[in-house]
């Protein structure tokens, strides 16, 4: 028996095999049978290379579209494709920028990109959070690397670029690339690269570096972190030299050959990314940026692990924060109830005011038209006494009349 470091835990070594030493076997094999997920973001002005260097990473034609230079706003091209090397199958998605850096106001063109990124880490914790989730199955969209083409201008950086890796440093594994690096001399190539990195330091960008804590790929990645930015050429011609045909770049002096690392970094960067470190890409990517962009989800919802010193899980935060809704609910009710009444009260004084005022008005009409009834009797009656007095007085006059005309006679 072998002595353990955690006391708790009793440690042996089996003197006879049952299977164990198998397990690495069954994980290899289910892997193949799945299969792996590789996302891969360029992020570059229109016609730097983008295209023909991926084509030329996978020694493949990839489907892509030209753009121009007049396209109004930044909008990004997505492709999936199911690659198959011997037995091994890669679900490869590539997503390329359109228009970046071709507008006059560029303030906007980066937040498109960071937006798209944080858009399939969502899609990815809305499957996770699901009550019936299908994780297994789920096509995993996340970027796993960001290759942002330099134009090689042989000074330095762009506003743009810098503030673009800004914004993505720590949503994205960005690995900065030179392109179309056979357009500048060697001498201009070394001092664009220190340049470049100066301006990333400067700046507080952090850009992804292949781990040296894995002794097999140490050297290996370490001369690879010293190419960075490496210093890349695409292209999908065949050009003959010697006695075989290679991917390269005619020119008129010479050809530039796409995997001679003497021409540049090709070769290199395509070791680095595919061949020695895609699964620490895609374990980075999952333990690190999806990490914070979930953390920072779950603790603007209100999670947290630790509340008031006390250690909290999902189902305590869930009953905290229901307790707490229901109480500001219930406080919302009593004030939506206070108000309710105090607004029911108000309405009853206005509408006693205003039946006050009513009432008065009839009130006062009532009166207006007593008075002027008063007045109409009044003076009804003295037009029947006039009218009385006018019949008395032609009566009388009648009668004295009579009495004239009978003496006369």
């Amino acid at each position: 028996m072998l002595k353990s470091q955690n006391p708790s835990i009793r440690t042996f070594e089996l003197k006879e095999e049952c299977g164990i030493n198998n397990l690495p076997n069954q994980v290899m094999a289910k892997a193949i049978s799945d299969g792996f997920v590789f996302n891969i973001l360029c992020v570059g002005e229109t016609a730097c290379g983008k295209s023909s260097l991926l084509d030329s990473l996978f020694n493949t034609r990839l489907d892509s579209t030209p753009s121009t230079h007049d396209v109004s706003r930044v909008f990004l091209r997505k492709n999936t494709y199911d690659l198959f090397e011997r037995e091994i199958r890669l679900k490869l998605t590539i997503v390329e920028t359109a228009g970046f850096g071709d507008q006059i106001n560029k303030d906007d063109s980066f937040k498109v990109i960071g937006d798209f990124i944080d858009s399939q880490f969502q899609s990815y914790l809305d499957e996770e959070l699901k009550i019936k989730r299908n994780i297994s199955n789920y096509h995993d969209t996340r970027i796993h690397v960001c290759l942002y083409f330099i134009n090689p201008t042989g000074h330095s950086l762009k506003a743009l670029d810098l503030v673009t890796m800004k914004h993505l440093d720590n949503k994205v594994n960005i690995i900065p690339v030179i392109a179309k690096a056979d357009t500048i001399s060697k001498t201009e190539l070394q001092r664009f690269k220190q340049n470049i990195l100066n301006e990333l330091n400067t700046a507080g960008v952090k850009i992804y570096r292949f781990p040296t804590d894995d002794e097999t790929l140490a050297e290996e990645n370490l001369k690879a972190n010293n190419l960075l930015p490496m210093a890349v050429v695409g292209s999908n011609e065949s050009v003959k030299v010697g006695n075989q045909y290679v991917r390269a770049r005619q020119y008129p002096w010479g050809v530039v050959q796409v995997e001679n690392e003497n021409h540049c970094d090709f070769k290199k960067l395509r070791d680095s990314l595919i061949e020695k470190n895609m699964l620490d890409l895609i374990e980075t990517t999952h333990s690190k940026h999806y990490e914070m962009f979930r953390r920072l989800c779950l603790t603007g919802l209100g999670m947290a692990d630790n509340i008031d010193g006390k250690n909290m899980s999902i189902s305590d935060t869930l009953d905290l924060k229901r307790n707490e809704l229901k109480n500001e609910l219930e406080q919302r009710e009593a004030q939506l109830k206070e108000t309710f009444i105090q607004k029911v009260k108000d309405k009853e004084s206005d509408l006693k005011e205003t039946e006050k005022q009513i009432h008065d008005q009839l009130t006062n009409i009532k009166k207006q038209y007593k008075d002027q009834k008063d007045k109409l009797d009044e003076k009804w009656r003295m037009l029947d006494q006039e009218i009385a007095f006018f019949e008395q007085r032609k009566r009388a006059t009648n009668v004295e009349t009579m009495k004239k005309n009978t003496k006369k006679k």
